[in-house]
C-alpha cells in the first residue's frame, strides 16, 4: 500500500510539473516572458525600418486588455519608416495611454517615424547620445532615362491622367509634377509637426522652426524640450512604474515579435517588403535618409 501511495504521489507531482511547464509555454507564446500575479510593466519593441504596424499594434492591443499591466515602455530603435504605419503606431499608443502609463525609451536611434511614435507617450527617455529628431518627410525618385538610352532601351507609359506617372523613372520630372508632390509632402509634414506640438505641449510655430529634417543627440533634444529625461531602458522602466504608482521593483514583461519561420520569409512580411522595394514607385517616408544598416 505504501508503494502504491508513493507512486500516486509521484504521478501527481509529475502532473503538476507538466501543467506548470505548459503554463510557462502558453505565457511565452502569448507575448509575455514573465509570469506573476503582481502589477507589471510591459516592454514593447519597435526596431528596424517601420514598414508595417500590425505586429506592434497587436501587442499594444493585447497589453491594453491586461489588468495586471499598469505601465508600458515602448522601446524604440529605428531610423523611421513609412508614413502610414508610423501614424498607426502613434494612434495605437495614444489609445493605450488612456488606460496605462506609457514611457518611450530611445535606444541607438529613434528618429523621424520613430520620434513620431514616441511623442504619443506620457514621457520620453533617451540616452545622451541617442540620435533623434529628424522631423520631416522625404520621398525619393530615380531618373533612369539616360541609362536606358545607353542600353538601347526605351520605356512607354499608357496612363489615365496627367499626373498618374509623376515620378516615373522613364523620364525627367516636370515642374508642375514637382509642385504637386511638394504640396503632398508639405501637408504630411504639417501632420508630423502637429503631432509633435500636441505631444510635447508646444506651439506649432515653435516646432516648425526645427522641423527641417535635422537630427539631434538625446542631450540636445532634452534642451529643446523634445524629450523629458536622459537615461537608459532601466531608467525608463523605473519611471513608468513610478508614474503608474507601482510600489517596489516592478515585474517586467518583455514582448517579442512572433517568429514567422522560413515559410513566413518566403511568403509573408519579408517577401512583401522586397517586392515593395522593387516595384513601388511612390514611397513617402518619415525616415532619416540612408540610415546605417
Amino acid at each position: 500500500m505504501g508503494e502504491k501511495l508513493k507512486s500516486l504521489l509521484a504521478a501527481a507531482g509529475a502532473v503538476v510539473v507538466i501543467v506548470f511547464l505548459l503554463a510557462l509555454v502558453l505565457a511565452w507564446f502569448s507575448g509575455g516572458t514573465t509570469i506573476g500575479g503582481g502589477e507589471k510593466v510591459a516592454v514593447v519593441k519597435i526596431e528596424g525600418v517601420i514598414m508595417d504596424a500590425f505586429e506592434t499594434n497587436r501587442q499594444i492591443k493585447e497589453i491594453r486588455e491586461r489588468d495586471d499591466i499598469k505601465a508600458v515602455v515602448i522601446r524604440i530603435d529605428t531610423p523611421g519608416g513609412a508614413v502610414g504605419p508610423s501614424q498607426e503606431i502613434y494612434a495605437e499608443i495614444k489609445r493605450l495611454k488612456k488606460t496605462k502609463k506609457v514611457v518611450a525609451s530611445m535606444g541607438t536611434i529613434a528618429a523621424s517615424g520613430g520620434y513620431y511614435a514616441a511623442v504619443a507617450a506620457d514621457r520620453i527617455v533617451a540616452n545622451p547620445g541617442t540620435i533623434t529628431g529628424s522631423i520631416g518627410v522625404i520621398i525619393e525618385f530615380v531618373n533612369a532615362e539616360e541609362l536606358l538610352s545607353k542600353l538601347g532601351l526605351k520605356g512607354y507609359t499608357i496612363k489615365s491622367g496627367r499626373f498618374k506617372d509623376a515620378g516615373s523613372p522613364l523620364r525627367a520630372m516636370e515642374d508642375d509634377e514637382k509642385r504637386l508632390l511638394q504640396g503632398v509632402i508639405d501637408d504630411i509634414n504639417s501632420q508630423f509637426i502637429g503631432a509633435v506640438a500636441e505631444g510635447r505641449g508646444k506651439k506649432i510655430d515653435e516646432v516648425a522652426l526645427i522641423a527641417d529634417g535635422r537630427i539631434f543627440s538625446g542631450a540636445q533634444a532634452k534642451g529643446l524640450g523634445l524629450i523629458d529625461d536622459l537615461g537608459d531602458l532601466t531608467d525608463a522602466i523605473e519611471i513608468s512604474a513610478r508614474l503608474a504608482g507601482i510600489k517596489g521593483e516592478p515585474e517586467v514583461v518583455y514582448y517579442e515579435k512572433e517568429a514567422s519561420g522560413i515559410l513566413g520569409v518566403l511568403t509573408g512580411e519579408a517577401s512583401t517588403r522586397i517586392l515593395s522595394d522593387l516595384f513601388s514607385g511612390l514611397k513617402v517616408m518619415y525616415m532619416v535618409p540612408n540610415p546605417a544598416r
